[in-house]
């Protein structure tokens, strides 16, 4: 049976570092959809135990008010990430994020520790989901097998600065270097039904150009990005929230397929566009999107 939360809204997932306690009390107050707290690059190799015990506490302790929590645990070539799933099992972490997976593989020994630690701790066997950073060429070419691999799973994301190291290049700015990566996860996640998540945007001095990327990463298919700053939310949510217009439009189609159905008529035109049935389930997508970011009144 499929995991209620598998597919909730996650247009903002905003990376914490676990580390610092004063990052990870309120983060709420920002609304992002989701908050990453960040046991992996972010902390010290020899502060990885102190960032454990501040992230157990946090998830036992504090009113997160609906916001998702993930952990990004650390590499499974660490002698970390058996203790850091463990942790987040008993803390109660909705999600667990797996780094550099490269593989169904991967997934599946996570996996099989995340129910050893549901196991022991109490916690109701399928409760902790998952989610992929895709952060090799490998990984990329991996991608639908490890979208694949478990229903636990809920997406795949893409970790642009190691990517592109692994790709003997760098971030430009420009998408180039990230574009067969982007187009390949989006490609297998959606034929295996699974989100899709952008790599971060790190300049803070280049709103304008976050913003536009956020806009080309939407109309690619994307389900939303990842975030280093709270002043990137708001920018990202209004991008991946449907218009009044587009709901509008949204509900038209909705309306006149289903009663020139009924009649047997197949292609028609609303506002002037020609519509058939292929439109249904994009119009329907647009509704519950809407429904889900809290902007819609209507009856559909």
């Amino acid at each position: 049976m499929s995991h209620p939360n598998k597919k909730r809204l996650r247009r903002s997932m905003m990376f914490l570092n676990c580390q610092k306690p004063g990052l990870i009390k309120d983060p709420y107050i920002y609304k992002p959809d989701s908050i990453m707290l960040d046991l992996e690059d972010a902390v010290a190799e020899n502060q990885k135990d102190a960032a454990r015990f501040s992230l157990y506490h946090a998830l036992k302790e504090i009113d997160y008010r609906g916001v998702e929590r993930v952990v990004r645990i650390n590499g499974l070539e660490t002698p970390h990430w058996k203790e850091d799933i463990r942790v987040c099992v008993a803390g109660g972490a909705d999600t667990i994020r797996i780094a550099k997976t490269e593989s169904a593989a991967d997934v599946h020994t996570v996996e099989e520790h995340v129910l050893a630690a549901e196991k022991e701790f109490g916690r109701p066997q399928g409760s902790t989901l998952l989610m992929a950073a895709l952060e090799s060429c490998k990984g990329v070419l991996h991608a639908l097998e490890i979208c694949e691999s478990s229903d636990r799973l809920i997406g795949i994301a893409l970790s642009g600065g190691d990517y592109t190291k692994d790709l003997q290049t760098v971030i430009t700015g420009t998408g180039v270097e990230l574009q067969g990566a982007r187009q390949q996860m989006i490609i297998a996640a959606r034929a295996a039904g699974v989100q899709c998540w952008d790599t971060v945007f790190t300049n803070l001095d280049a709103m304008d150009v976050f913003e536009e990327e956020t806009k080309m990463i939407k109309m690619m298919g994307f389900d939303g990005k990842s975030l280093v700053n709270p002043r990137q939310i708001d920018i990202v949510h209004k991008i991946f929230t449907p218009t009044q217009k587009e709901i509008i439009f949204a509900e038209k189609v909705v309306r006149e397929i289903d009663e020139k159905k009924a009649q047997g008529i197949g292609v028609f035109t609303v506002d002037g566009k020609m519509i058939d049935i292929a439109f249904y389930d994009g119009a329907k997508r647009t509704i519950d999107l809407a429904k889900a970011s809290g902007v819609y009144e209507g009856d559909l």
